[in-house]
């Protein structure tokens, strides 16, 4: 039964958000003139259809991803349908194409900014301090000398705002050469410490701990909820950020993504663990893909706002066929690194 509510929760999470990203691009779609063939969710035959009096909407069979099939996308369709040239993509303006390509990753950071406010007016925020807790004896930070009380400024040169700083950098630090911290202490004064963290083998899992915990003080009433939601909107930013820019650079390897097979495991752990978590799973999930299809690759979104922003440094547009192609060529790549990983997922669980 867990296995099914599981499966349910997974679908429900991600079609909520492919919904959101897609409906961003549809309504600016409508709103430009841009004649819309097909607003999908999922991926694979269609389970579903509707005929619209212009857009065909349907449900399909693989429950991840969907799309917002527009006019002038694909040049051999547009010909067998036979769009007036002023209802297809390429024909509106640099701005326009602008609004329906920026407001599908815009639509994912209103959705998670609505979830996180909500949770914390239900559920209470947190102050989201730097301030260390507890300080485990017999572990490295303890014996560096830090200490309970003491404000996290600095990791590895790395300026620390929230807790989630903290979990970050110390995420992406290498272990075995540990992490340079610097704290402000309860006179003030700082000091700056060389942890190398423990290692510890639990169930065939290796972590490192430097036996550091950072309890946040509750929160609660409308402005500390719009506070709260502000400071960890921009940490989860922040969070990509670094983790996009680690991945480029080599500190990330590709190996430690997760895809949807990843993304059904922790759907299944945080299921345990009460609603809010679980929106708050949704809320995270949503900013990653917002920010992820703004990247300025092909096939993503920020990958046509690129060819936008081409087109009016050069004065004249991309040909359409280059375009389409590269966008093409870019998808292809995109499903074999999805191929690899979910591979590497399925792995991870055995």
């Amino acid at each position: 039964m867990s296995v099914i509510i599981n499966l349910l929760l997974f679908v429900l999470i991600l079609g909520s958000i492919v919904f959101v990203h897609e409906a961003g691009h549809f309504i600016f779609a409508k709103i430009c003139g841009v004649y819309v063939y097909e607003f999908a969710l999922g991926m694979g035959p269609k389970l579903f259809s509707k005929k619209g009096k212009e857009t065909e909407y349907s449900l399909r069979a693989i429950p991840i991803g969907g799309f917002c099939q527009m006019a002038g996308e694909d040049l051999d369709t547009d010909k067998s349908k036979k769009v007036p040239k002023n209802k297809q993509l390429q024909s509106k303006t640099a701005f326009q194409r602008f609004l329906i390509m920026f407001f599908g990753p815009c639509n994912n950071f209103i959705f998670a900014v609505i979830i996180l406010f909500f949770i914390a007016l239900i559920w209470g925020g947190s102050t989201m301090k730097p301030v260390i807790s507890d300080v485990e004896k017999n572990y490295p930070a303890y014996e560096a000398g830090l200490r309970k009380n003491d404000t996290i400024v600095k990791i590895n040169n790395h300026k620390v705002s929230t807790s989630d700083d903290v979990t970050l950098y110390f995420a992406v630090a290498d272990p075995i050469k540990g992490s340079k911290i610097q704290v402000k202490d309860k006179d003030g004064i700082l000091q700056t410490y060389r942890v190398i963290p423990k290692k510890e083998q639990v169930k065939d899992q290796t972590s490192y701990r430097y036996g550091i915990s950072i309890e946040q003080e509750k929160t609660r009433g409308f402005i500390n909820s719009i506070i709260y939601t502000y400071k960890k909107t921009c940490s989860i930013f922040k969070q990509m950020a670094v983790t996009v820019g680690y991945l480029f650079t080599g500190g990330i390897k590709l190996t430690q993504l997760s895809g949807p097979v990843g993304i059904y495991s922790i759907v299944g752990s945080q299921s345990k663990t009460g609603l809010a978590n679980i929106l708050y799973l949704v809320a995270f999930l949503s900013i990653n893909v917002g920010f992820i299809n703004l990247i300025p690759l092909p096939a993503f979104d920020g990958g046509h706002i690129l060819f936008i922003i081409i087109e009016k440094i050069k004065g004249s547009p991309v040909n359409p066929e280059t375009e389409n192609k590269i966008h093409t060529i870019g998808l292809f790549l995109l499903m074999l690194l999805m191929i690899f990983i979910t591979f590497n997922d399925i792995l991870r669980l055995f």
